[in-house]
Order: C-alpha cells, then structure tokens, then sequence
C-alpha cells in the first residue's frame, strides 16, 4: 500500500507545523459564509488537502473532492460542481459538506476556457463551504477567484517536521534507521511531505534504513531525475502514478526521459514490457493531438509512470545516475533547421510568385546550388541576410 495514503493525516493533531493555517481555516469553515471560498495555497507537499479532510472529520463535514484536472472547462466545472452544491447526499444529510476543489492553478488556458470563469460564478451560488488549493494562488488567471476567496497560507514544512512524521512511520513499520541517515531525508524532500514518506517506502528495504544513493535532493518543482526514480526504483502504481504530477516537462519530454534511460535500468522482458507501455502512451498521444480528446492524457499519463513502473517483476538494485535524452537537443536543431529553410523559400516563394511548398522542392535546391558555386547576386535578389546566405553556402 502506497504509505502516503497509509500515513495520511486522520485528524489535525496528526498534521504538522501548520498550527496557524489549521486554526484559520477551522474558524473560516465554522463563519462560512455564501459568496466566499476558502483559497489554501502553498508549495507542494505542505498539507492543504490533508487538512482540508481533516478538518472536515473534526468538524462532521463530507467531503466532496473534485480535482481541477477532472473539471477544466467550463462545460465539465458547471456540471460536476455545479450537481454538488445543488445536492444535499445522504452520506451529507444532516451534517453538512466541504466541497473541496483541489489543485486549481492546474487549469490552464486554451483547452481548459472558462474553468475558473466558471468556478468564480459557482462561489457566489454555493451554500456549502469551496475550499481551493493552490500551489501559486498569485496567477493572473486566478485573479477574480480570488477577490471572492479567504487566503490561508500553508507555509514549506521544515526539516524538523518531515524527521517528526518519518520517526513515527518507521516505529509503525519496525524501520530499524540510523537517526542521522533519517535527518538527511528529511532535508532532502525539499519540504515537501508527500515526497519524504515516498522517499522512505523506497529506501526502507527488508525493515532497513541504510543508504539514500536513490534519492536527490529536491526543489519545490519536482525533478525528472527524482521522479524517474520513483517511476523505476517502486513496484507500486500507486507511487509511480503520482511521480510525474510536479514535473515541470510536458508530456512528450517526459516520454524522451524515460525512452533514455528505460535501457540502463530494466533488462530482457521488463524492458521489453517497459517499451511496450511507452508506445501505448505513445498512440493515445497521438490520437489527442488529431481529434484533441484531451480525456485521454490521463492514460497516456499512466502508461508512461505506472505501466512502466509494473512492466519490471521485481525493484533493481543497481544505481543508476539518469541523464536527458539526447534526442531533445537533435528534435531542436533539426526544428531551427526546418525553420530557417521555411523563411528562406517563404522569401524566394515571393518574389517568384509561387507557393512556399514549390519554392522549397524546386527552387531552393537550385538557389542553394548557385550560391554554393560563389554566385552572390541570388542572394541579393531574394534579399537574404547574410546570417542565410551563409547557411545555404554550408548546406
């Protein structure tokens, strides 16, 4: 069981070195008020939906979750928020409900027009109290949000307060640790909770603590490095599921990542399975990008980080340092290539009153050649700078 869900906070003396926040956010639930929100916002890992659960149980509230990422327009914010501040459930009756809309500043802009339009307007309806989470609340997409939204804080967690957590699961898993070994995880995580007690599933072996090779240390946005680790190091999908979800890479940088060093980490059939998993995700990818059923990415996102981390029987134990693809400088290169022959022929397209498709088929192979044989006057005429002269002379 993945230990994050395990060790989960179940009331708000369980959660740690958020005092304040938990004091602010209890009495703002208690003088809830319709037309206002509850915006919590803070770095990753720091605690905002665990306390969001906890002080709903305190305080004999369901909780109703929504997760930006399943409500991104308009259209799905209105239908699946919407239902649940007009609907009193029976699990609800009588005690009251939190609808808790989490990792807002998830929503982006093109496809996902209108969420925040939408969530704004559904504040000012709603008689149950909206708790929102954000890691940069500060957005300018988030800006009439929130003007209609109570702000609480959720400063980074220190050191101390992840050692604190990570003490008391290692006493409930029989983790035998050296105390120094266990502090140096601690700093580690960046301050991010979520990812320290990840970080002790996958290092704690056979009711040990003995050696962090496996673990870099972290910033607020996670890193590809980090979460190849997870994704590589875990036979848990629950773990490798998660480990992409703070990268700063969109998807098809992900994949190049994983596609590099997929061979240094797994052997035979796991990689074999590994590979098979990757182009899966490869054609939902596809398929997206031409009829843009976005619905799908959260199953090219779960191929590429649960279905690789499955594809292997068992953990490897070597130690693999992961390093960028280098297909990502190549696909760049290639892309300016491409892009200054398109400016060049959309220059000779012009003067020669054709198509930029013919001029880079018929004409520019001929230019090239003239300008190559030391002909400048070419050059002149189609008013290339000198910066493309001296590209097609090279070509």
């Amino acid at each position: 069981m993945n230990w994050t869900e395990k060790y989960a906070p179940k009331k708000i003396s369980e959660i740690e070195g958020q005092n304040e926040a938990l004091k602010s956010l209890t009495t703002a639930i208690a003088k809830f008020k319709k037309g206002r929100a509850i915006l919590l916002y803070g770095p990753v890992g720091s605690g905002k939906t665990s306390s969001a659960y906890a002080v709903a149980k305190e305080t004999n509230k369901e909780i109703f979750e929504v997760n930006a990422s399943d409500a991104r327009n308009k259209e799905s914010m209105e239908t699946i928020v919407g239902s649940a501040i007009k609907q009193q459930s029976l699990l609800s009756f009588g005690k009251g409900k939190i609808i808790l809309i989490d990792e807002v500043d998830g929503i982006s802009g093109q496809e996902d027009r209108g969420g925040i339009a939408a969530l704004t307007a559904l504040v000012e309806e709603s008689g149950y109290p909206i708790v929102i989470t954000a890691n940069d609340p500060y957005a300018e997409k988030l800006s009439a949000l929130r003007k209609k939204c109570t702000m609480i804080e959720f400063k980074q967690l220190g050191y101390a307060d992840i050692l604190k957590k990570l003490e008391k699961i290692c006493k409930s898993e029989g983790i035998t640790y050296n105390e120094e070994l266990l502090r140096d995880l601690s700093r580690r995580s960046g301050g991010d909770m979520r990812a320290a007690i990840t970080d002790l599933q996958l290092t704690a072996t056979e009711g040990k603590l003995e050696q962090l090779e496996f673990v870099c240390a972290r910033d607020r946005t996670e890193n590809m490095a980090n979460a190849l680790m997870k994704i590589f190091k875990t036979t848990s999908g629950e773990i490798a599921r998660d480990a992409l979800i703070n990268v700063d890479e969109d998807i098809d940088k992900q994949i190049l990542w994983i596609e590099e060093n997929l061979p240094k980490e797994y052997e035979g059939e796991d990689l074999a399975r590994g590979f098979d998993a990757l182009s899966k995700a490869d054609v939902y990818l596809g398929r997206i990008k031409r009829w843009q059923h976005w619905r799908f990415l959260v199953y090219a996102g779960t191929l590429i980080s649960a279905g690789v981390a499955l594809s292997k029987r068992a953990k490897y134990a070597k130690i693999i340092k992961y390093t960028p693809t280098t297909r990502i400088l190549k696909l760049w290169i290639a892309k300016m290539k491409y892009q200054k022959r398109k400016e060049i022929a959309g220059k000779i397209a012009r003067k020669c009153h054709t198509s930029e498709n013919r001029a880079v088929h018929d004409i520019l192979p001929a230019v090239r050649q003239i300008i190559k044989n030391g002909d400048k006057k070419l050059a002149k005429e189609f008013d290339l700078t000198s910066e493309e002269t001296e590209w097609l002379a090279k070509g």
